[in-house]
């Protein structure tokens, strides 16, 4: 990867190095690997609320795919590629988050402790996604002004862009904080199905954890990028990108296919039919109940 700047007068250029084909496709190929495998559990388990993280896998798949093409580019790229790459990575976490926020307030149900939660969960979901709508809107928008192409345009998108990452900062640190709650007051005052059913609750929370902290590094290092600017020193430097965004977006995907939140569906399903044969059975006694009154 070779560091070199295109422009020494400081002025708005694509790159400030000559991207790395092969890294670029090879990152593209893990994405691919650990997105697939991760569509496959979703499917399997019909856990439909992970459709935004699965759609943020194959942003990050094709978006380095176009980057891998534009490097081919070099140095004459074009600004098509260069938008793919730059917009698809960029938004793809916002995407991560928004299945994130869903499967909180799964937990919240699978564990029967609304009353835990500082939020009801009625509300929980919808809030942290609409949140998450808005700092994915604000930075695509940020992004668009990005790919127009000139310094001005450039400096705009850029100051829009780091206002989506602060929104996505700030849903993301409440959001660990009503999980944590939840999590602390879970632990002193256990429910009575987390009492009487072996639910892992915990390590789906620990997943969420882990998850949420390299999203909100991401977040913050892609602020630090953007306030440095186009001419910057983390913009001139590759490997900032692949290490603090690339890399610890893949290990978002990876958590999650090891430990997926399609089992905590599962355990939903089975607490549904629970339900329905306790309802049958009190139907059926009331039934024989009556039937016995009136042989009396």
């Amino acid at each position: 990867m070779s560091n070199s700047t295109t422009d020494d007068g400081g002025g708005f250029v694509l790159y400030r190095y000559h991207p790395s084909i092969p890294v670029a496709a090879i990152a593209s190929g893990l994405f691919a690997i650990v997105t697939g495998l991760h569509s496959w559990k979703m499917f399997k388990t019909r856990a439909w609320f992970l459709t935004p993280l699965t759609i943020g896998g194959l942003f990050e798949v094709a978006g380095f795919a176009a980057r891998a093409y534009s490097a081919s580019q070099t140095p004459d790229w074009t600004i098509g590629p260069y938008v793919i790459q730059s917009v698809l990575p960029l938004v793809a976490p916002a995407l991560f988050a928004g299945s994130i926020y869903m499967v909180l307030g799964r937990i919240i149900v699978m564990t029967d402790g609304e009353a835990h939660s500082v939020i009801r969960r009625k509300w929980l979901t919808k809030m942290f996604v609409c949140g998450d709508i808005l700092a994915f809107t604000v930075q695509a928008g940020g992004a668009g002004f990005m790919s127009a192409g000139s310094l001005s345009s450039m400096n705009t998108g850029q100051n829009i862009v780091v206002g989506g990452l602060f929104i996505q900062i700030v849903f993301f640190g409440l959001f660990v904080l009503v999980a944590l709650t939840f999590h602390t007051r879970m632990r002193k005052v256990p429910t009575a199905r987390v009492y009487s059913e072996h639910l892992p609750w915990e390590q789906h929370l620990h997943a969420l954890y882990a998850s949420s902290a390299l999203i909100m590094i991401r977040s913050i290092f892609r602020v630090v990028e953007f306030l440095l600017g186009n001419d910057g020193y983390v913009f001139g430097h590759e490997w900032f990108m692949w290490v603090f965004d690339a890399l610890l977006m893949l290990f978002v995907l990876i958590i999650f296919c090891c430990i997926h939140p399609g089992e905590i569906r599962r355990y939903l399903d089975e607490a549904k039919a629970s339900g329905l044969e306790i309802a049958n059975s009190s139907v059926r006694l009331r039934e024989y109940s009556s039937l016995e009154r009136g042989y009396e």
